[in-house]
């Protein structure tokens, strides 16, 4: 037999899988099990129901007792509703759709009204074919809702009509009873699950590390470079795929442009190769400094320094965050390179197409200017 669960209880499950929890820890907190917390969430999609408010304008159960006692006590229906400061036709409808004057009884009417107020209300993309549309051309670009909110912001300030926020879109994209957005197009997002997911969860797993000889710590990099001022800093790292492949991604710190390179093998020899070809064929205003973490891959810097004059700082040990613009790069890299994914089999033309796709796309960060915009106007300024 299927338990029932209270409206409190189903707002405690929502707010624990916000905060993190997962369905069988859930379960074990309302002794209940996993595959029925599961459902729960499935339905609306992971997102929380918004809280139902009784508008203003319908009748309260206060007044529905009010009509409860002027019917036993023969008042006419004008009678009722002038004691109520109601219109006679909305007393005569509540009393004709509830069993009429003899069978008239205020809680099960209430209970009726609230049902029925239930019914869900068309999605604001329901009605607006024009931004339906374009929404789906950026979901299936892989923007990320909040990347393509904002981008309708920017491009679209002087038409209310094509604004949303990137919660509707969310919820369109998850929430079953919708049905505008087709739910396959979350596929698209950068972690394609099939209900929204929370953000504490964290994910575990790091490459061994070495004490890089004669290398420079981050603690030493010029305050410049923190505040992303210039252009010309990278921050670099290694994305793995099954097999014992990599790619190496570089992400420039202030405008956020991504660069992906193929290689051959992880080993220092291979990923140096890899670096100063590809720093050698940017301009000069690109060539400033290099962060990157403690791997192994990265133990020829000296070389790397040698043959392009740029300076590597490395981050202290297991702190990615040192590196943020790289390591949020590297999630959205993965849209496109799934773990367990052998990355061999994708051409250095592969790579630069993917690259040349992220570029395009708008970030928060920079007021939803895309990498690309961003790096013209740099490079623009420098010359």
């Amino acid at each position: 037999m299927n338990r029932k669960y209270t409206q409190e209880e189903r707002d405690l499950v929502f707010d624990l899988w916000k905060q993190g929890a997962g369905f069988s820890d859930i379960a074990k907190i309302l002794d209940s099990k996993p595959g029925s917390i599961f459902t729960i969430l499935r339905d609306h999609g992971g997102i929380k129901p918004d809280q139902r408010i009784r508008a203003a304008s319908h009748l309260t159960i206060e007044e529905r007792e009010e009509i409860r006692a002027g019917l036993s006590a023969k008042m006419s229906i004008r009678a009722i509703a002038r004691k109520l400061n109601r219109s006679p036709s909305t007393i005569s409808r509540e009393v004709n759709r509830n069993r009429g004057r003899r069978w008239y009884k205020a809680v099960d009417a209430d209970r009726r009204a609230w049902r029925q107020a239930k019914r869900p209300k068309p999605c604001a993309l329901a009605n607006n074919p024009r931004l339906k549309k374009l929404i789906v051309e950026k979901l299936q670009l892989n923007w990320s809702p909040e990347q393509i909110s904002g981008w309708l912001m920017v491009k679209y300030s002087n038409e209310p009509e094509m604004q949303v926020s990137h919660e509707t879109i969310y919820k369109t994209l998850y929430v079953r009873s919708r049905k505008t957005l087709d739910h396959l197009l979350a596929a698209h997002l950068r972690r394609a699950h099939k209900m929204r997911q929370s953000k504490h969860h964290t994910r575990s797993g790091d490459r061994g590390t070495i004490n890089i000889v004669k290398g420079v710590s981050i603690h030493k990099r010029p305050k410049s470079i923190e505040s992303r001022n210039t252009i010309g800093h990278w921050e670099g790292d290694l994305v793995t795929g099954s097999g014992n492949t990599h790619i190496a991604t570089l992400v420039e710190r202030k405008t956020r442009l991504t660069l992906l390179l193929k290689l051959k093998g992880k080993d220092a020899g291979n990923v140096n190769t890899a670096l100063v070809k590809a720093f050698r064929k940017l301009p000069e205003p690109l060539k400033k400094s290099l962060t990157w973490d403690r791997g192994m891959e990265l133990a020829k810097h000296a070389e790397f320094t040698r043959l392009t004059d740029i300076p590597v700082y490395f981050c202290d040990p297991s702190s990615p965050w040192q590196r943020g613009t790289n390591e949020n790069t590297n999630s959205l890299i993965r849209q496109y390179f799934p773990k367990k994914t052998c990355l061999a089999q994708h051409s250095q033309k592969t790579l630069d197409i993917v690259a040349e796709e992220l570029n395009d796309r708008p970030r928060k960060s920079l007021k939803f200017n895309s990498p690309k915009e961003m790096m013209e106007r740099g490079v623009a300024l420098t010359n």
